[in-house]
Order: C-alpha cells, then sequence, then structure tokens
C-alpha cells in the first residue's frame, strides 16, 4: 500500500478542527469545567460538525430566573387585587356616608319648609313680697361702694406725702456732670510773637467750669511755634465758641485758635 492511500484512509487531517475542538474541550474539563459528554460528542465520527450541547447547569439557572419572575409575578398581582378589595370598600363607605347626609338633607329642607308650632307663654312671675323688697333697699343702703369724703381726703393726703418724699431723695441724689476735654492750637501772628507772654493770655481767661491743663510749642515752620494746650470743660458752663472768642480778644499776640481734639469724658 502506498503512502498516498495511507493517508486517504486516515481522517484525523481532513478533520482536524474537531479534533482541535476536543482537545481545547478536555482542558477546560481538567482546569475545573465539566466539559466530559462535549468531548465524546465531538470525537464521534459524522457528517459535518456536531452543534455543541448547552450545559444543563445554565437551562435550570434560566428555569429558576423564571420561576422566580412569575411567582414575583404573581405576588405583585396578589397585592394588587388586595388593594383593590380595599380601594372597592372605601368608596362604599363613602357612598354609604353620601346617602346618610342626603337623607339628612330633605329632613332638614321638609321640617324648614312647614311652619313652625308656636312656643308655649312663658308663665307670669309671681310678684315680689313689698315686705322683702324694704328689706333689700335698706341693706343696699348701708353698703358704700364709693367710700367716704373722709377716706378720699386721707389717700390724698397719703399721695401728696409720697411725692414729696420723691421730689426730696430725687433733688438730695447728686447729678451727673458731664466734661469734656478740649485740645486747643493757639497760634501767633510771627516768629518775633512772645510766646510767653501768648500763653499767660491764654491762661487769664477764667470761667466757671474750666481748668487750664499741660501746654507745649509746637513748630509750624519758617521759625514760627504755635502753642498747643489743653483744658476740661464742664459741658453745661463752658462751650468751645465761648473759649475761642475769649482768646481772640489777645489780638497783639493771638492770630486764630483752632480745636485740635475734643473728647467727652
Amino acid at each position: 500500500m502506498s503512502d498516498l492511500q495511507c493517508l486517504a484512509q486516515e481522517k484525523i487531517w481532513f478533520e482536524k478542527s474537531r479534533y482541535d475542538e476536543a482537545e481545547r474541550r478536555f482542558y477546560e474539563g481538567v482546569n475545573g469545567i465539566s466539559q466530559a459528554p462535549q468531548v465524546k460528542a465531538a470525537l464521534q465520527p459524522g457528517k459535518g460538525h456536531s452543534r455543541p450541547q448547552k450545559p444543563r447547569e445554565r437551562k435550570t439557572s434560566q428555569n429558576a430566573s423564571r420561576s422566580e419572575d412569575h411567582g414575583e409575578l404573581i405576588s405583585r398581582m396578589k397585592s394588587l387585587e388586595l388593594d383593590n378589595k380595599n380601594l372597592h370598600k372605601v368608596v362604599d363607605d363613602l357612598r354609604a356616608m353620601l346617602s346618610k347626609l342626603e337623607s339628612r338633607m330633605s329632613v332638614l329642607e321638609k321640617s324648614q319648609g312647614h311652619p313652625t308650632k308656636p312656643a308655649p307663654a312663658l308663665q307670669a312671675a309671681p310678684a315680689p313680697n313689698p315686705k322683702v323688697v324694704v328689706k333689700e333697699q335698706e341693706e343696699d343702703d348701708d353698703i358704700d361702694l364709693f367710700g367716704s369724703d373722709e377716706e378720699d381726703e386721707e389717700a390724698e393726703r397719703i399721695k401728696a406725702q409720697r411725692v414729696q418724699e420723691y421730689a426730696a431723695r430725687k433733688s438730695a441724689k447728686p447729678a451727673l456732670i458731664a466734661k469734656s476735654s478740649i485740645l486747643l492750637d493757639v497760634k501767633p501772628w510771627d516768629d518775633e510773637t512772645d510766646m510767653a507772654k501768648l500763653e499767660e493770655c491764654v491762661r487769664s481767661v477764667q470761667a466757671d467750669g474750666l481748668l487750664w491743663g499741660a501746654s507745649k510749642l509746637v513748630p509750624v515752620g519758617y521759625g514760627i511755634k504755635k502753642l498747643q494746650i489743653s483744658c476740661v470743660v464742664e459741658d453745661d458752663k463752658v462751650g468751645t465758641d465761648m473759649l475761642e472768642e475769649e482768646i481772640t480778644k489777645y489780638e497783639d499776640y493771638v492770630q486764630s485758635v483752632d480745636v485740635a481734639a475734643f473728647n467727652k469724658i
């Protein structure tokens, strides 16, 4: 037998794809995937390639999922039926209440249409006993609702005494005196002005509620210096306008007066 005849009788090379598929399935089974029935089916001779069978496990899982879906659908339908029954019951109750209200309304309308019976006349009250009336009047006369004139005078006297005591306490309380601290800038005419004489003129201004404080000379420019002096005044007695007016009276030494700072104490 020649080599060509031997090859013709061998089918492994002409059906190589089927044997490769069987070998793949074999190694999958070795790695943990059960494919033995499919390997046997692949090794059996036949025309063409046999269609691989689906694993039973996949079919069972599909059947289980379908059964679960079916059970869920049934449960939902049961819950919907129960809700429907409850709604029907609520509707029936509402209808019954509406019918009762309609019947009551009809009864009220009928009763309003017919004339009502007149109410029975009230029995006349018994005449009061004149002796009892006179006694009650005497008791009322004994009660003085507004008080006597003597009581009014006593109340007025107590009220006036309390007003006088309050006024005395208020006058004895020392009043709060508002004071302010003022810083003045007194400017001379030129650099030849006697600043000591200028300060003496400023401090000569005296008034009730005025107290002069510290002073100093501050350079302005070109050899000219201004007098910066502080004072404490009572607001009700001394104001800035009065200070400026009194200081500017010494016009031989003072050119102008400005308020540099004003603070409440």
